[in-house]
């Protein structure tokens, strides 16, 4: 049986797990909001692979809201912030309930099994969106006496979609900002904070593919310095060009793989890539993306470079960064 307010609050966790989309790669992105006595007490999401996971960094947070005190221990250190939890007196958390957009993990790999914990802390209710859609991983519920399986199902599979492509080949994000009017030329058109985001993904991205048109008008550099623990990617020119200009900044980034095809092959390997291109590159790749990352900062341009493709798409999610508004959108094609 469904609870009068489930829903709202598994909203507000698969929210906050869209704040991380592609960040957590290769873990796919998780959400979790805990309630204690009918009172939001904690919003926590999965943030980087190999730390904390989203319940556990909520159920760290709410113990800070109901017991005045701050941790003082790394919360994101997955084995320690485990460790703490379930030193907590018995039945801290009995009138609490976590609400989780995937199902807690029962196998024990880089991080302790969280449907493991939950069963030793005893919440009251475990709400949760989707089952975990890894052969071998799932069970977590099985553990637990207290479950409510499939509340806001569909959002979640959204949410997770990239994550359960590139186990079976390549998941293709095709990032692009423009203006209001649908320009895209004229130098940076994104916020600071929209710039930082990309940096970001770029860091954690097996490759970034970018049309040969673009690379020597724009001459980039596709690093990732605005994110100050990120590397630069991998970067693939896609064009039937042999001969380059070296000095374009982006052949100058120490240690990076540096391909340069007329194929796309690379898309056949399960990874994670992202695309930054024209309209050509948006042409070229057609059905192959799978979705599209858009910037939409508020501005017009009387630039007269855009896009000209013919493409139909679904929107996922939406959110403001900075004065932005960042669109995920899935790409359905012509």
């Amino acid at each position: 049986m469904l609870f009068m307010n489930d829903e709202f609050y598994m909203q507000l966790a698969i929210d906050e797990a869209w704040e991380y989309q592609l960040l957590t790669y290769p873990n796919p992105p998780v959400g979790a909001v805990v309630v204690c006595d009918g009172k939001i007490v904690a919003i926590e999401a999965h943030r980087k692979a190999g730390t904390s996971h989203a319940e556990v960094l909520a159920l760290v947070r709410a113990y800070e809201a109901l017991s005045g005190e701050t941790v003082s221990i790394d919360r994101y250190d997955a084995h320690a912030a485990h460790a703490f939890l379930r030193g907590l007196p018995a039945g801290f958390f009995a009138a609490c309930t976590i609400y989780v957009t995937l199902e807690p993990c029962a196998h024990e790999g880089k991080t302790p099994s969280c449907a493991s914990l939950l069963f030793e802390l005893n919440l009251e209710r475990v709400v949760v969106a989707h089952p975990d859609p890894i052969a071998g991983h799932g069970g977590g519920a099985n553990r637990l006496g207290n479950v409510t399986m499939g509340v806001l199902e569909a959002q979640a599979h959204d949410l997770i979609t990239p994550f359960l492509i590139w186990q079976e080949r390549a998941f293709v994000v095709f990032k692009l900002a423009q203006t209001l009017n649908g320009r895209i030329g004229g130098g940076y058109l994104s916020s600071q904070e929209s710039l930082e985001h990309v940096h970001r993904i770029r860091s954690v991205v097996d490759r970034l593919i970018i049309g040969g048109g673009t690379v020597r008008t724009d001459r980039p550099t596709l690093d990732s310095r605005y994110d100050p623990e990120g590397r630069a990617p991998d970067v693939t020119i896609f064009s039937g060009q042999t001969e380059w200009d070296h000095t374009i900044p982006l052949f100058d980034v120490e240690g990076r793989d540096v391909q340069i095809s007329d194929t796309l092959a690379c898309l056949d390997t399960p990874s994670l890539i992202l695309v930054e291109g024209g309209d050509g590159m948006l042409g070229a790749l057609g059905d192959r993306i799978d979705w599209m990352l858009t910037y939409l900062t508020p501005k017009l341009s009387p630039n007269e470079i855009t896009y000209n493709t013919t493409t139909t798409l679904r929107f996922l999610h939406t959110q403001r960064i900075g004065v932005d508004l960042m669109i995920w959108s899935q790409n359905l094609g012509d």
